[in-house]
């Protein structure tokens, strides 16, 4: 493991994810759709790593590089660096990016635009498993019932579609829908935002129960550092493109689920 000031070389265990040196920027024409390109710097050289089961907080100013940062985890963007992923380091290529998508999912900040509103809600939650070609139909059904059992909703929901859902029910679903695949990651990006405050604090609340009885590690993006300070573990600070502070709130969590 690379000894860095962000990234700890105590005897733990092998971080679940492990960023070494991530840098990215954006290219955009300066003057119109003829002028020259303008790169953006955004990551400058990002480090820091997420044990197993741990919930890792990240937080800072709007414009400061925190989902630029996840959307290089997911491999959505390209970058600069390593990102290594349960032991496992980001390479190109379809096959691989699917492979990927298995270990880590993303819950976005607005989840009415996640969810396709002429869909009903147990096919937009079967689309995850259908694409990965995981289980029969009957088996599919059966993971469907039991996810939305865990995340809080009655498997009548699958009749629904999301213009019925309240905000918090959407959330719900997404989170659901995006725990299908079983990923050892999940990347919740401003997932409390844009609910109110009572709803947003049964999610985080629900992020907690997912961590303990999943064992699932949680990377938690928010510009809301009390939001963060209450759910997370660790909670680093990021600005100007990279981070600025990391403090311990907590003991790291077992790297077991109970």
């Amino acid at each position: 493991m690379i000894d860095t000031p962000h990234i700890k070389t105590d005897g733990m265990p092998p971080p679940l994810l492990a960023i070494h040196d991530v840098s990215s920027a954006y290219t955009s024409r300066s003057h119109g759709l003829f002028g020259r390109k303008e790169i953006k710097p955004v990551l400058n050289k990002v480090n820091m790593d997420i044990a197993a089961s741990e919930i890792f907080g990240l937080t800072g100013e709007s414009g400061c590089g925190k989902t630029t940062l996840a959307r290089c985890i997911l491999g959505l963007i390209n970058y600069e660096g390593d990102i290594y992923l349960d032991g496992e380091k980001r390479s190109g290529g379809d096959a691989q990016g699917l492979k990927w998508a298995r270990k880590a999912q993303m819950v976005f900040q607005d989840p009415g635009a996640s969810l396709n509103p002429v869909k009903r809600i147990g096919a937009l939650m079967e689309e995850p498993l259908l694409i990965h070609r995981l289980g029969a139909m009957e088996e599919r059904t059966q993971k469907v019932d039991a996810m939305l059992l865990r995340v809080g909703l009655d498997p009548s929901f699958k009749r629904r579609r999301a213009h019925e859902l309240s905000g918090g029910q959407k959330q719900r679903i997404c989170i659901g829908r995006a725990l299908l695949l079983e990923p050892k990651l999940l990347i919740a990006d401003e997932a409390t935002s844009a609910l109110d405050v009572s709803v947003g604090a049964q999610i985080l609340n629900l992020f907690r129960e997912l961590n303990k009885t999943l064992g699932l590690g949680i990377l938690f993006i928010s510009h809301n550092t009390d939001a963060a300070e209450y759910l997370c573990d660790r909670v680093a600070l990021m600005q100007g493109g990279t981070i600025a502070r990391i403090t311990e709130l907590s003991a790291y969590r077992s790297n077991t689920a109970p």
